[in-house]
């Protein structure tokens, strides 16, 4: 599959995976973080080492993160973001089954509550740094098929500047972006 292809996250247990609070923080430090072990983590999210292991281990066996083999030594375990596509869109209600349906509800939940403390944290950001804290707020009146179209063209753009680690030029930053739309009441 090639990098730029959307793959549709529509593996009940792979959402799951992903649906766990502490494994989508250990997840979002390897991202901007990099590798790390389990103690890391675990003094980091203020969680035993037993803890973290298994968490791991979960995120490992659905293909989220791999062992560093060359780092890895005894019982200290090295862990990275592996390389999953970076495209990776979730079914819509209607393409999971019923019995699946409310994990991709709780998956939801624990990404939105994730933005809201990011939403929180903006002020103070855009305080301290305005040129790397952005914020932009906007209606549109679109059809269906031009809302399809400007989500594609954003998920393009967000890809291009969305590098690998070792592609990221000295003086850039990770930032959050975060992307949705809702529809208007119509009173």
């Amino acid at each position: 599959m090639k990098d730029e292809e959307p793959y549709l996250l529509d593996d009940p247990e792979r959402l799951k995976a992903l649906a766990h609070p502490m494994r989508r923080r250990m997840l979002t430090h390897l991202n901007v973080h990099g590798p790390a072990t389990s103690t890391t983590l675990g003094d980091l999210l203020g969680a035993k080492t037993g803890t973290t292991s298994y968490h791991l281990r979960q995120l490992e066996k659905y293909g989220f993160i791999e062992e560093i083999p060359e780092r890895s030594t005894g019982r200290e375990r090295w862990w990275r973001r592996a390389s999953t596509p970076r495209d990776m869109r979730l079914p819509t209600p209607d393409q999971v089954a019923p019995e699946d349906q409310a994990v991709l509800e709780e998956f939801h939940r624990v990404g939105y509550e994730e933005d809201r403390v990011l939403f929180e944290r903006f002020p103070a950001a855009y305080r301290a740094d305005p040129a790397w804290a952005r914020g932009s707020r906007g209606l549109a009146r679109v059809t269906k098929e031009e809302l399809d179209a400007f989500y594609e063209e954003y998920i393009a753009l967000l890809m291009r500047y969305n590098r690998p680690p070792e592609e990221t030029p000295p003086d850039a930053r990770p930032v959050y972006v975060r992307f949705f739309t809702l529809p208007a009441d119509e009173d």
